[in-house]
């Protein structure tokens, strides 16, 4: 009797709902958080058999160090010589700069393809934070095969290490040709590297000085990309062999001030600030940022066990941290059509309108990268937002054909009745229930101005009203 009693205690337990499981809210949150704005139905439920802990390693471990769509056809074409493009006449540049004009856009619409392809939207989560991280763009680096190149690099480093990473875009052409360093010679030192280094990749704005810069640029010189090898090289003539003074340490080369730069606290600091604010709230909790920060740096500055802290944090599930991040254009974008079960577009078009909406990738405005927050919602922008929501609403942002939401197949449908009701047909008249339902998955806080009941309105009308709403500018 005890041992039948203990087994149907045993196969109770297997049965039953772990009590740590995510609820839909909550994996929700999470997939919002860490793809792009607005997850699928699917995924959230995918999701919801899981703890957040486990819930957390299921997503680390989807992450991917290689893109899943292939790259345009001609970006490991090596870079036209100074020499041949000198030569040209004025009609050969009318072409190449048009030439150049395609090859960048193709490249552009190549990563908003990627995003919306992706099995794993944190990958491309990662690997834009670290393009916003360490900028570089196209129109000052004037060759997309270098740019694709860094993307690649953000890829393979996308939950490593960030000392590596530093180490590695340090020697990156794409960042050498950004920031100057070609004019960084001995007798002439160029600043512009040195000073992105400390304010912007490591230490912080204040915590260092003019002469500290002044010092390290000296340290860097004689790297330079060579347009022959296409890679960067150094060479020892055009380097300033002499010790130079980095706060407060004598140091020798650009390797050395890389090294001191890690060993500091603030540069720990700076990228959890950095990171809090991308996935948790605008203003980070100081005294977790400094746990967190050490945790970095006890750790060799490995990202994934950083990532994983902060993503289980009481701060991040926090209920008044929902809603606290405005939606970029990519997740605006991105976000909205995973939701609706677009996975191919015209990429292009996307390209153009992240521009529009003022995310156009590669070229973000300077060296600070987009800044994100409120300055994303201007009225200009916010008026663009709601008139590519309406077109997605009506099936005008695919490839001419798609008929849009409710033509046979809708995303927005619940299949699983044991967790929420069905949502078949968005043409149907709008119930209350089923319009809760909608709201539930569209909105991580309440709507500002929630859908009343009107006799006659579908659940399309009930969605447009949800999309056009404020809070989904939000997640």
């Amino acid at each position: 009797m005890k041992r039948l009693f203990s087994l149907v205690l045993l196969l109770s337990a297997l049965g039953a709902t772990p009590a740590l499981a995510l609820t839909f809210d909550e994996a929700r949150h999470l997939l919002a958080r860490t793809g792009f704005g607005q997850p699928a139905r699917v995924e959230i439920e995918r999701l919801m058999q899981y703890s957040h802990e486990s819930a957390v390693e299921e997503i680390f471990g989807l992450v991917l160090s290689q893109p899943k769509t292939q790259p345009p056809s001609d970006i490991d074409e090596p870079l036209p010589t100074q020499a041949s493009r000198k030569s040209m006449d004025d009609k050969e540049k009318k072409d190449f700069r048009q030439d150049m004009h395609e090859r960048n856009l193709a490249l552009k619409s190549w990563w908003w393809g990627e995003m919306l392809a992706a099995d794993s939207p944190f990958t491309e989560h990662m690997v834009l934070f670290w393009h916003n991280y360490f900028t570089s763009s196209l129109k000052k680096v004037k060759w997309p095969g270098f740019i694709y190149r860094q993307n690649l690099l953000f890829r393979q480093h996308a939950l490593g290490n960030y000392g590596q990473l530093l180490k590695e875009i340090v020697r990156d052409p794409a960042m050498v040709l950004y920031l100057d360093s070609q004019s960084n010679r001995k007798g002439q030192p160029n600043e512009n590297f040195a000073r992105e280094l400390m304010e912007l990749f490591t230490l912080g704005e204040g915590n260092y000085s003019e002469q500290d810069v002044k010092e390290a640029a000296r340290a860097f010189t004689g790297w330079a990309f060579d347009p022959k090898l296409g890679e960067v090289t150094f060479n020892p003539k055009r380097h300033d062999a002499g010790s130079k003074k980095v706060l407060g340490q004598i140091v020798q080369s650009g390797d050395d001030v890389i090294e001191l730069l890690l060993s500091r606290p603030e540069t720990a600091r700076h990228l959890v600030e950095k990171l809090w604010r991308d996935l948790i709230s605008p203003e980070p909790d100081a005294a977790e940022v400094q746990r967190l920060a050490a945790l970095l740096r006890d750790g060799n500055y490995e990202i994934r066990p950083v990532l994983k802290a902060m993503l289980t944090l009481d701060a991040f599930w926090a209920p008044e941290n929902r809603g606290a991040l405005v939606k970029s254009p990519v997740d605006v974008i991105v976000g909205t059509l995973r939701l609706l079960g677009y996975r191919k577009t015209d990429e292009k078009r996307l390209a153009q309108l992240g521009r529009q909406l003022g995310q156009d990738l590669f070229d973000p405005p300077n060296v600070k990268g987009w800044p994100g927050g409120t300055a994303w919602i201007t009225t200009a922008t916010l008026s663009m937002r709601e008139q590519f929501l309406r077109r997605i609403l009506r099936g005008r942002e695919g490839e001419g054909r798609d008929e849009g939401l409710g033509a046979g197949y809708n995303p927005l449908a619940i299949d699983n009745p044991g967790v929420m009701p069905s949502l078949a047909d968005l043409d149907r008249a709008a119930t209350p229930k089923a319009v809760q339902t909608m709201q539930r998955l569209l909105m991580s806080v309440p709507p500002v101005d929630p859908p009343k009941p009107v006799e006659g309105a579908s659940l399309r009308q009930s969605a447009l009203h949800l999309l056009l709403d404020p809070a989904y500018q939000v997640k």
